[in-house]
């Protein structure tokens, strides 16, 4: 699966916040949900519109997103 095509960032939806497609759902606030201890049923119970693929599609965006940041070292004094 690709995220890509379930993830979408349009400045009409959500000020151009990545999106599931066909939704108002930030990725975002289904990262924070699962941070804070949600399931993926727990994700798809609060938002019926989600399926699984939906999630694991967030989960790869993050992982795409932090694997193109530079890393910054901090030197312990």
């Amino acid at each position: 699966m690709d995220y890509r095509d379930r993830i979408i960032s349009d400045y009409k939806i959500m000020l151009g916040k990545p999106v599931i497609r066909g939704t108002r759902i930030t990725i975002e606030l289904i990262l924070r949900k699962l941070a804070e201890g949600a399931t993926h049923k727990d994700v798809i119970l609060m938002y019926p519109h989600l399926v699984s693929e939906d999630i694991f599609a967030c989960m790869q965006y993050a992982a795409d997103i932090i694997s193109k940041e530079d890393v910054l070292l901090s030197v312990a004094e």
